[in-house]
């Protein structure tokens, strides 16, 4: 994949997925802006730390972006916090961290992004879960969250693709992440063994790396998937929301 000349946004740069993107954009040729709370020793053309339940953060990144890369091609809506528990075991910070990072941020990024896109096209890639679009267990808000940006994604594909934007979400099961492990860790349990139960769950027999899902992604945005607009790709190593 030759990715010379475009220039790239992603969130959640810094996390498991993120990282393994933006080594992935960046091997390929493109020029990356990346945005996190913290970006550590990352490597990339532009930084752009940041809270994302900033909104005026949020808004600017697109443009933002553009003006440090000379342009925007790409955009990937990869940020996630998971919140647990039912409605009712859901505290009102749970409820505004969730709907912040999940759904209004991608949301006002696309806002932003979209009308800087126009001219040339491109691709925006948001992540979404399998668990957003069937219900899964002690997970309500968060897969409330996945839902609504699965249908965004959506209604954003076919309104957008005249304008020559290509827009779809990756959905994918559990993946071995620094979020999973410390989610394992705070409940008490030892993370290794914990992802390998888990493995034992997935019919693939392990649950996604970060290169499973980033390369889903890198396809997504390719000229492979020219024709791939307002779609919802499950990346679940064959298993159901259980």
């Amino acid at each position: 994949m030759d990715l010379t000349g475009k220039a790239a946004l992603v969130t959640g740069a810094a996390g498991g997925i993120g990282a393994t993107l933006v080594a992935r954009l960046r091997g390929a040729g493109a020029q990356v802006a990346v945005a996190d709370r913290e970006l550590g020793k990352l490597e990339a053309e532009a930084y752009l730390p940041g809270d994302l339940r900033n909104t005026a953060y949020a808004d600017g990144l697109p443009r933002e972006a553009a003006e440090k890369l000379g342009g925007l091609d790409i955009v990937i809506n990869n940020a996630g916090v998971i919140t647990r528990g039912s409605v009712t075991e859901t505290s009102d910070d749970d409820w505004s961290l969730s709907l912040g990072v999940n759904v209004e941020a991608p949301f006002r990024i696309c806002r932003a992004a979209i009308p800087i896109m126009a001219d040339g096209g491109g691709a925006i890639v948001n992540t979404a879960s399998c668990w957003g679009l069937r219900p899964g267990p002690n997970h309500a808000v968060y897969c409330m969250t996945k839902a609504a940006i699965a249908s965004l994604t959506q209604c954003m594909g076919m309104d957008h693709a005249h304008q020559g934007i290509r827009i779809n979400a990756v959905c994918p099961n559990e993946v071995n992440t620094p979020m999973l492990r410390s989610g394992f860790a705070k409940r008490g349990f030892d993370p290794d063994t914990a992802v390998a139960e888990l493995g034992q769950t997935v019919p693939l027999g392990r649950i996604a790396e970060p290169e499973d899902i980033a390369d889903v992604i890198m396809f997504l945005i390719s000229d492979a998937a020219r024709y791939v607009c307002g779609t919802l790709v499950e990346v679940n190593g064959g298993k159901p929301v259980s």
